[in-house]
């Protein structure tokens, strides 16, 4: 599905990640974790098109994407929630899902049924139910945060790209949006979870990557990470 083999990226002159590997089956949950600087950050934009890596390569499907404008990686079915949620303020709930939808639109991926679809999100997202007509820029950060995560859902993607989706979050809303990471799992939908809260993300993933100083530190089965003294001393608490 999604597959970035020895991705080199940064800012100017600044290497952050010196060639990481990391597969992203169809169907599956992958997560990335790491601490704060470590690189995941600028992954998500490296594959997304938000910065132009600067050696390796990034495929889609099979298709060669490291390059391409972000505009034409999202109607190739990439979807990404970005880190600090970045919704329309000025625009209504339902207009910033619509949003989502637009390479559907216009005929860049295919159309389906939006309306049905824009239904079943708020479903999957009952607090943006009640808050349909609401602007977006009235919404708490936890409900912003689960409008950014439903807009990328709108594209009716190949994968979706999920950027700290838990930063600023209290608690209860933490686990909300990872009983709804669960629920799209469940759905078999594809996913790249880039997380600092290691513990969340691993009981959630089939398969993780630890990121550190932009290299990949170690990787395996979720199960696995989660038993690894190494990952429980630096993520898990000390594996209390």
């Amino acid at each position: 599905m999604l597959s970035i083999k020895n991705l080199e990226a940064g800012y100017g002159k600044v290497k952050v990640l010196h060639g990481i590997n990391i597969d992203v089956p169809k169907g599956q949950v992958i997560t990335l974790i790491g601490s704060n600087g470590a690189g995941k950050t600028t992954t998500m934009r490296a594959i997304t098109g938000m910065i132009k890596p600067t050696a390796g390569e990034v495929t889609l499907g099979g298709e060669k994407i490291d390059g391409y404008d972000s505009h034409k990686i999202a109607r190739l079915g990439l979807a990404h929630s970005p880190e600090g949620r970045r919704v329309f303020t000025t625009m209504s709930v339902t207009d910033n899902l619509l949003l989502g939808a637009f390479p559907r639109f216009t005929g860049s991926r295919p159309k389906g049924d939006i309306k049905n679809d824009l239904e079943k999100s708020l479903e999957m997202f009952p607090r943006l139910k009640e808050r349909r007509n609401q602007l977006a820029g009235t919404l708490s950060g936890g409900e912003q945060q689960m409008l950014a995560m439903a807009r990328a859902v709108m594209l009716n993607p190949e994968i979706i790209l999920l950027d700290e989706p838990s930063m600023g979050l209290a608690p209860i809303l933490v686990e909300e949006v990872f009983k709804i990471i669960s629920n799209l799992k469940s759905q078999g939908v594809t996913m790249l979870l880039v997380e600092q809260f290691a513990a969340a993300a691993l009981n959630v993933a089939d398969y993780g990557y630890v990121l550190e100083n932009g290299k990949i530190a170690t990787h395996g089965p979720a199960a696995k990470l989660k038993d690894d003294p190494a990952v429980k001393a630096a993520y898990l608490g000390g594996g209390h």
